[in-house]
């Protein structure tokens, strides 16, 4: 299935972090992708996602205002599961 992809915007990068915010329209996706850093994300607004990831889908819910980690390594592809705009703040830990 095309989906629409979703807007990545830079806000700061420098030998220490990477903060990245992502703003989803309705079904939007990243696209399949690969962390190469630990990194942490905080919900902007309510994120109803699905996760596709190597073995496995499943829906993720990630209330406005709080945040969730993972390490290096995470192969997925993020998707905008509902029909409301949903927008998260990413910080990579180099």
């Amino acid at each position: 299935m095309k989906r629409a992809k979703a807007e990545a915007s830079l806000l700061i990068e420098d030998d220490r972090v990477r903060v990245t915010r992502f703003d989803f329209e309705a079904g939007s996706e990243t696209g399949w992708h690969k962390h190469e850093f630990d990194y942490v994300i905080t919900a902007v607004s309510d994120c109803n996602m699905l996760l596709e990831e190597i073995e496995t889908t499943r829906e993720v819910l990630v209330p406005a205002g709080t945040a969730y980690r993972r390490s290096e390594g995470v192969e997925h592809n993020v998707i905008n599961n509902s029909n409301e705009p949903m927008s998260f703040v990413e910080v990579e830990l180099k």
